[in-house]
Parts: C-alpha cells; structure tokens; sequence
C-alpha cells in the first residue's frame, strides 16, 4: 500500500502528534519514514540592520535554525528507532513551507504526506492561511491529515 511516509514537523506539540501516528502507521505498514523540517530564510527585519552587523546577523540566523532542525529531526530519529522504523531527515531553506513539501514528496519518493492540521475554521484560514489545503491543492500524493 503506502511504502514511505513524508512528514513535516516544525517541532510543536501539535506536530510531535504527527510524529507518533506516522511512526504507528509506517511500523503496521512495514514503510519508512522521511522526517522533513522547513527552515525559515532570514526575516525581513533583519535586512534593516546596519550593513556591517548584516552578516553576523544572517550566520547567527542560520545557525539558530539549523541547530533547531537538527534538534527537531534527532528526536524524530530516537522515536523511529525505538518503534523499528526506517528514517531520514531532510531539511529545506525557503519561505515557502508548502512548495517545499510539494517538491519533497517527488525529490525523496514519497508515497504519503502526513500532516496535522490545527483546525483552525474558515476564520482562522482566512487570516492565517492553511498548509494542509495548499499542500493538498499543490500534489496529487495522498494526505493524511490528523486533527
């Protein structure tokens, strides 16, 4: 059936929900399981810095993310070992978290994407927006979406 499961996490307690049910379902399913973190590019604000302290801002940004991906992804890792799951984590710097799931399902074969959603209402996806539908709407790859 489904062979190898995507799974976005940004490190929330919403999304380590996301993490175990992945886990239970790739381990009945005999699946792997590829962990994906989105890492923010450098805000806006900081292009306002003064031009010497730019760079030291850009690496300071870059290292705060990379080590918080790299946090999130290792716990993703001891959680896939303890149930027997085959895992990987992935990475991605860009300001587009939706587009970035859309291409990693193609770039690492991915048969699934498992996601949590926090049911928000059409108010709420008004303004904040809703990266389940626009992951839906970008892939033809089936979506678990978990509540």
């Amino acid at each position: 059936m489904f062979s190898h499961l995507l799974v976005p996490v940004d490190g929330t307690g919403l999304s380590w929900r996301g993490v175990l049910a992945s886990l239970e379902l790739a381990r009945k399913l005999q699946a792997r399981v590829t962990g994906f973190v989105v890492v923010p590019p450098v805000p806006v604000s900081a292009m306002n810095v003064n031009p010497a302290s730019f760079q030291q801002e850009v690496q300071a940004h870059q290292a705060r993310t990379e080590a918080h991906a790299r946090e999130i992804l290792a716990d993703f890792a001891a959680e896939a070992a303890k149930a027997g799951v085959p895992f990987d984590g992935q990475t991605e710097r860009t300001d587009s978290i939706d587009g970035a799931i859309a291409e990693a399902v193609e770039k690492f074969g991915c048969d699934l994407i498992v996601m949590v959603t926090q049911g928000r209402g059409s108010f709420g996806e008004m303004l904040f927006g809703s990266h389940t539908k626009n992951v839906m709407a970008r892939c033809t790859t089936p979506l678990l979406v978990l509540r």
